[in-house]
């Protein structure tokens, strides 16, 4: 009797607070909600001609919502047998998986639960397939790593003769050397600096590294390197590129 009273609803607890046979407050209960089957048992029978497999995205839902009729039903003295199960679960396949409901039949599951199994794992297995073709589509090369995409770019700043020179500008000025009329901008040949550089090996390196101090990166905006040496983490560079873009405007 204190189990019954513990786990029925508040309101029933007041209504038979009286009662001490537990056989007679069963009693009670059982003849207060024993026209409830015939209240549920037409909805009950309702959903499950209504049920089919093609209506829900994933197995689980289907599988969920069958479990739920079918306890109702047998609430309502309805017997539901495995056959029963199966044949619902056939029937309501999409039909543009008419083929593989015929597979399904033809391996002879004797039970729902192993239907249902194999439906997860073929779903399961289906998703992960276009997991990997969305990640990278077929025909697609795959993304190259980042170490070797460092030192590809690091090793192109390290060139032969003209193109082997330190600023800023470099890879803009190897291309475009400026109009070579003295009256607007004096062109300077580079063999001529480079002659110099030999002579004075230590000037030039001390005049280098001087410059080099006094200049920026132009990639995150600190003093002490060139952009193809830059090691500052993407985050501040990102910043500080965005900070000159609002300077810009």
């Amino acid at each position: 009797l204190i189990f019954l009273r513990h786990h029925i609803d508040d309101g029933l607890k007041y209504e038979y607070l009286t009662v001490e046979n537990p056989l007679e407050l069963w009693q009670n209960l059982n003849d207060r909600f024993e026209h409830l089957k015939a209240v549920v048992l037409p909805k009950a029978l309702n959903d499950w001609s209504q049920l089919r497999f093609q209506d829900f995205k994933t197995v689980s839902e289907y599988n969920s919502t069958l479990f739920k009729i079918i306890s109702q039903l047998k609430m309502c003295g309805e017997v539901i047998t495995e056959d029963m199960l199966l044949e619902k679960t056939y029937r309501t396949f999409h039909t543009s998986n008419v083929l593989l409901q015929q597979q399904y039949r033809l391996d002879g599951f004797k039970k729902y639960r192993e239907l249902i199994g194999s439906l997860l794992i073929v779903e399961q297995n289906n998703e992960l397939l276009l997991q990997n073709h969305e990640s990278r589509p077929t025909g697609s090369a795959p993304l190259p790593e980042v170490n070797a995409t460092y030192s590809h770019f690091r090793g192109r700043g390290r060139g032969r003769g003209r193109a082997r020179g330190r600023g800023r500008d470099n890879g803009r000025n190897q291309n475009f050397l400026g109009p070579r009329n003295n009256n607007s901008m004096k062109w300077q040949n580079p063999d001529t600096e480079q002659r110099q550089k030999w002579r004075n090996p230590g000037q030039s390196n001390n005049a280098g590294q001087a410059q080099n101090k006094k200049s920026n990166c132009n990639r995150c905006g600190m003093e002490g390197h060139w952009y193809h040496v830059c090691r500052t983490a993407k985050h501040w560079v990102d910043l500080y590129q965005a900070s000159l873009k609002e300077k810009g405007k």
